[in-house]
């Protein structure tokens, strides 16, 4: 299994005093951060060779203009999440076996990532994998409506990180 990301950063390249966080997770790292990820999980969506996403490292007023739009909440948050495949929605085999599987975009403010790292005293690396864990669960299916939920997914999260050596 493959999975390709690409990474709008925004944040990062418009901020060059905050590049010096970014600097120690690269393209690749967050490429085999995904690619554990999807290995670990079960997953009950169509099997591909290849599977694609994208994750987009913003500010706080780019994420407040999306959560605006998208979920109605004119507020900024730490991470969206906007799944592209639907569910019981079978893709024919011979097109998986060509194409890339388009799993959604994930959109993280480093703003507000910043701030929650500050808060529970962990680096900023280990507060942007939680939030990429949290959004490619969102993009797989996974949803929190009660704290049962809730618990399940931050339980997965904490696994998550776990299997690429951080800890929350």
């Amino acid at each position: 299994m493959n999975i390709e990301v690409s990474i709008q950063d925004y944040f990062f390249s418009s901020n060059p005093a905050d590049a010096s966080a970014q600097e120690e997770i690269s393209p690749e790292t967050w490429e085999t951060w995904f690619h554990r990820w999807m290995e670990t999980l079960h997953l009950d969506i169509p099997q591909a060779d290849t599977y694609e996403l994208s994750l987009r490292l913003t500010d706080d007023k780019e994420i407040q203009t999306l959560n605006a739009q998208y979920r109605h909440q004119n507020k900024p948050t730490d991470v969206l999440a906007f799944a592209s495949l639907e569910v019981d929605c079978p893709q024919p085999m011979d097109f998986l076996e060509d194409t890339p599987l388009y799993l959604g975009d994930i959109a993280i403010s480093v703003e507000t990532a910043t701030r929650q790292a500050q808060q529970q005293e962990h680096p900023l690396k280990t507060e942007l994998a939680w939030l990429a864990a949290h959004g490619l669960l969102h993009l797989l299916g996974w949803d929190h409506p009660d704290e049962d939920s809730l618990t399940k997914m931050l339980n997965q999260q904490e696994t998550l990180l776990q299997v690429i050596g951080l800890t929350i």
